[in-house]
């Protein structure tokens, strides 16, 4: 028996998509890292601990400052789809 050519066509639209490979999950951490990275505007040692694969929309860090004066913690969202991010006011 043979398949008509749309339902072929159905079958293959309904295959699940594949997960991205390693080196693509890597990229997207190192671009979160820097795009948070950029927004710090305070002088001292940052830290950014991201989450590895975040959400469907949006990826997400912790963005740690230490300065003289003591240590800052700040959420940090990157929109996945503009590369873009904003870092919350500190806790």
């Amino acid at each position: 028996m043979r398949m008509p050519t749309a339902l072929l066509a159905l079958v293959a639209l309904a295959t699940p998509a594949t997960a991205s490979s390693g080196d693509a999950w890597e990229t997207f951490r190192q671009d979160v890292a820097t795009a948070c990275t950029a927004l710090v505007q305070e002088e001292g040692d940052v830290s950014v601990e991201v989450n590895p694969f975040g959400s469907d929309r949006f990826g997400a860090a912790i963005v740690t400052l230490t300065t003289a004066s003591g240590t800052d913690r700040m959420i940090c969202v990157y929109v996945k789809e503009t590369g873009t991010a904003e870092l919350t006011s500190p806790f």
